[in-house]
């Protein structure tokens, strides 16, 4: 057997590198939704109301600056609706989780980009993978202007920040977060498994439910409609509610959007339809004998789904309190992510950025 060339093990080496560059990114990625999590959950978000990229990355640092911070922060509807009377130090604490998270955003653009540089300068990327990961950069630039975006809506008329525009935000960093997952997995080299087209078909399916059930999850964050209609499993005083309650808002399809009811309910049916699904793909996987990773992770998969169906009923029967709101979110978190490893490990006939010579060490 020959000897595997030099220029073959320092690209194995250069690929193990970007690996735990970018899972180490996707980690940073988790920490800053967790934080924004606990932001929301601590109606945090609109403590800092001006957008300073790089002077806020100080925090007030004198009695003077942090009076000016908590005096401009009176100035919005916010604290004269909900918190007039608060205190310097209850001011203190809401302002120390957006500036946490804002700080941690920052922080990602950072770990992000300079390694980047350097393993272009390395030549240890290219091709589809540097093109790829540009255009995460780019995405993650917009993420923090759709993030200010954000915050403006909830500092003239609201008390909050608007339902759109939170969900955009939650839905980029998910987006952000699954194109890294997607891109550390497709430069891992291993063995195509022969796979039966309805398995395929069904974790996409299921993938895509899961996206549009995080989406409808941040309308009901940002709707705080998880603080009403604290019962189980009727709603409403039904399993289902009754249509004029539903779609009293014109035109129909803004209570998808506006009306707690309707969102929390479809919030739930999709959750319904996702455990179905996942049911109907782990016997399928492991009926079908495909690889064992495959059956495992569908398997896997399937009781992740649960475990947030679960956590999902008890944050609603208890009005969302932050821990078991933030332990939602994170399960919500481990679900996309073994959903993205189960539709990648079952999709080899999509393109591989692993380079070529990589591809030759491992065979």
């Amino acid at each position: 057997m020959s000897a595997v060339p030099d220029s073959v093990v320092k690209t194995a080496s250069n690929m193990r590198a970007v690996r735990i560059w970018l899972i180490a990114v996707a980690a940073l990625i988790v920490c800053t939704l967790m934080v924004g999590g606990a932001t929301r959950l601590t109606e945090s978000g609109l403590s800092i109301v001006e957008w300073k990229p790089v002077t806020g990355t100080l925090p007030p640092l004198n009695d003077a600056e942090w009076n000016s911070e908590f005096e401009a922060y009176k100035k919005i509807p916010q604290y004269r609706e909900m918190n007039r009377g608060m205190s310097l130090a209850e001011f203190k604490t809401i302002f120390w989780w957006e500036w946490a998270h804002r700080q941690l955003a920052k922080f990602i653009g950072v770990a992000f980009l300079l390694p980047f540089l350097w393993f272009l300068w390395r030549g240890a990327i290219a091709g589809e993978l540097r093109r790829r990961l540009w255009i995460v950069f780019a995405l993650g630039g917009v993420q923090g202007a759709i993030g200010w975006w954000m915050v403006k809506s909830g500092l003239t008329e609201r008390t909050s920040v608007s339902q759109y525009r939170l969900a955009v935000h939650f839905m980029m960093a998910l987006i952000l977060l699954s194109a890294i997952i997607w891109t550390v997995r497709r430069l891992q080299t291993r063995a195509s498994p022969i796979t039966p087209s309805r398995l395929k078909i069904t974790v996409w399916v299921l993938l895509g439910l899961i996206y549009l059930q995080l989406y409808f999850g941040a309308l009901v964050a940002g709707l705080r409609a998880g603080k009403i209609f604290n019962t189980w499993p009727d709603i409403d005083g039904a399993f289902v509610p009754s249509f004029g309650r539903m779609f009293f808002e014109q035109p129909w399809w803004r209570n998808f959007f506006d009306n707690t009811l309707t969102v929390q309910f479809t919030h739930r049916m999709i959750a319904y339809a996702i455990v179905l699904l996942a049911l109907f793909h782990a016997v399928d996987a492991v009926r079908s004998k495909v690889v064992a990773a495959a059956s495992q992770g569908a398997l896997w998969l399937f009781a992740a789904v649960l475990l947030q169906v679960f956590v999902g009923i008890m944050t609603l029967l208890y009005q969302v309190p932050i821990d078991l709101g933030l332990a939602h979110q994170a399960n919500a978190i481990l679900v996309l992510t073994l959903t993205l490893f189960q539709a990648e490990r079952l999709g080899e006939n999509l393109p591989d950025t692993t380079p070529a010579k990589l591809r030759l060490a491992a065979g």
